[in-house]
């Protein structure tokens, strides 16, 4: 079973985090200056995940305002796909959000990013509409996804079920 740690993002980090940018998302990413402002931006809220190795594998980040989360992203590095790294990601946002009272989060994902859909699915978010064009690498068009108030029993159901099932998938250090 893969080990991870799941931190804060470090200024540290930027460089590992640019990587994995660079991967996911090709010339259309975010720029280092992107990620450093967001660090000290008070709203956003951004992890980073290391392997036992304490190298620099995913990331994700989130901006909390009021009762509202928006996730911006989760990545995570090729070679560690599949590992439930990105599903551990968004636990850590959903936990964040429980613990600074966010009731709702939302985001955007491309149409065709089926492994992603299927995630959010698995943890409540519903679509709610798309944004036509959105990706400009590509013009793809982006599902709107939205949970419902996630102190509601039936949310915090199926995410206490997700997550205990998780734990037998990864160990988060």
């Amino acid at each position: 079973m893969l080990s991870v740690k799941i931190r804060p993002m470090q200024k540290s980090d930027l460089d590992g985090v640019i990587s994995i940018e660079e991967k996911a998302y090709g010339p259309h990413h975010w720029s280092k200056d992107s990620f450093m402002s967001e660090l000290s931006n008070e709203l956003a809220k951004y992890f980073s995940v290391l392997n036992d190795k304490d190298e620099l594998i995913a990331y994700c980040g989130c901006w909390q305002i009021l009762e509202e989360a928006h996730i911006t992203n989760i990545a995570v590095t090729p070679e560690y796909r599949r590992n439930h790294i990105g599903e551990a990601l968004l636990t850590t946002i959903i936990d964040e959000c429980y613990r600074n009272m966010a009731k709702y989060i939302t985001l955007e994902v491309r149409v065709g990013n089926k492994p992603a859909i299927a995630l959010y699915e698995k943890y409540g978010f519903k679509s709610l509409g798309t944004r036509k064009g959105y990706y400009q690498d590509n013009n793809e068009d982006a599902l709107i996804m939205w949970t419902e108030n996630i102190f509601y029993d039936k949310f915090k159901s199926v995410y206490d079920r997700n997550v205990l099932s998780l734990k037998g998938k990864i160990n988060i250090l």
